[in-house]
């Protein structure tokens, strides 16, 4: 072989387990083998839950009107106003010029960190936690530092490791809510605490990933930036997953600044935002469809979630070597392996069951290699003859292996 280019040190680190997990199932798939998937957040990627068809129509609308030019960087208006009318209703005052439409969250937390992390800056998410949050910080200087979720716990933010860790280089303090991967959801008292250990640190501001507010199952799920009335709050969301369009890329930021301190890291956003010109026209013109439009469809697609996540509550409890705390919202389980030749080696589980038994699952490790290790993500999207399926073939293999 050629003496290769080296890659840039910041790359070769990044890892991204939900999509690692594919490589070899692409493989096997190429072989003629059948895979169930219960890997990947994709909504579209299973029947029964098609995005809502006044807002493909508005999509295709745009396409046929001939709008495919470049949109406003921050957003088309009429999206930001719909977006911060949304926001609104979950309580606090947002207006059209707090919010930013982006590719996705993914692209917003890009931003984000690029405004605001420098050398020796830190990042306190949840572990275990949605890979980004771990990938994306080393590339402007900065580490993330994991706050523990207790996992005996239902998964609750253990606000003492918070207050342990906290310190003048933490920049972002990091809640998911719900939380992915394990579907935890934090309630209005939780999230007074979290603000009030971020409120001791004048440049700390917090990201609330919100992008699952509404597969909320607990009746618990609050915006953190209503709860707010000191505290800087970057809230996240988009059309991904409760408007069921992932393949759009269209998300937002919206900033929440009640002691008016952001106004650099305003305008740090606000040129960077220019500088990548903007988000797909068409695209925003189908979120701002289902913004506007009724949202009763939202109900059976919620209902059909809802049934699902309790088949497999049922099921993980009749499976020995198999646990989990039931999730109040989003559609993932974060599975406990008492096994201990599992518990040990979750990412060698999740390759073995794929090899053996065509079932593919995440392993928990790839969250967290502390926090999440000894468990696996799988999502509750698919339906329930293939979930049914898909636990009977790990029922047998945790059997086979157990002998």
């Amino acid at each position: 072989m050629a003496e290769q280019i080296p890659v840039s040190e910041r790359a070769a680190r990044i890892e991204y387990a939900i999509r690692d997990v594919v490589v070899p199932a692409t493989a096997l798939e190429a072989q003629g083998h059948h895979i169930l998937k219960l890997n990947i957040g994709d909504p579209i990627a299973y029947p029964g839950l098609p995005t809502p068809a006044h807002m493909v129509e508005a999509f295709q609308q745009s396409l046929g009107q001939g709008d495919n030019g470049y949109s406003p960087s921050y957003g088309l208006p009429l999206l930001r106003q719909a977006i911060a009318a949304d926001e609104v209703n979950k309580g606090w005052n947002c207006t059209e010029s707090d919010v930013y439409v982006c590719h996705g969250v993914t692209e917003a937390l890009q931003i984000i960190f690029a405004a605001t992390l420098e050398d020796g800056s830190k990042v306190l998410a949840p572990g275990p936690h949605y890979p980004p949050y771990m990938a994306y910080p080393q590339m402007y200087g900065a580490t993330t530092i994991e706050y523990r979720l207790d996992s005996e716990d239902g998964w609750k933010v253990d606000f003492d490791d918070i207050e342990a860790k906290m310190d003048d280089d933490v920049r972002l303090l990091v809640m998911i809510n719900p939380n992915n991967p394990t579907g935890n959801v934090a309630g209005s008292e939780e999230i007074d605490r979290l603000l009030s250990i971020a409120k001791q640190w004048p440049n700390c501001m917090v990201i609330a990933d919100e992008i699952y507010d509404g597969l909320d199952f607990s009746d618990r799920q609050v915006s953190i930036a209503s709860r707010s009335n000191q505290v800087p709050v970057f809230t996240l969301n988009g059309v991904s997953k409760v408007y069921y369009a992932p393949g759009w890329r269209i998300g937002y930021l919206a900033i929440h600044d009640p002691a008016e301190r952001m106004a650099n890291v305003r305008d740090g956003i606000e040129r960077i935002l220019r500088s990548r010109l903007c988000a797909s026209t068409p695209a925003q013109k189908g979120f701002l469809a289902g913004l506007e439009g009724d949202r009763t469809w939202m109900q059976g697609h919620t209902e059909k979630v809802l049934a699902q996540r309790n088949l497999c509550i049922q099921r993980i409890g009749e499976i020995e070597g198999l646990e989990v705390q039931s999730p109040g919202g989003a559609f993932y389980m974060f599975v406990k392996l008492t096994d201990e030749k599992w518990a040990e080696d979750d990412k060698r589980f999740v390759l073995d069951l794929l090899h053996e038994e065509h079932v593919l699952v995440v392993h928990g490790s790839g969250f967290s290699s502390e926090l999440g290790k000894g468990h696996f993500r799988l999502v509750y999207l698919p339906d329930v003859d293939v979930l049914n399926e898909a636990f009977d073939r790990i029922d047998s293999f945790l059997s086979r292996h157990r002998l």
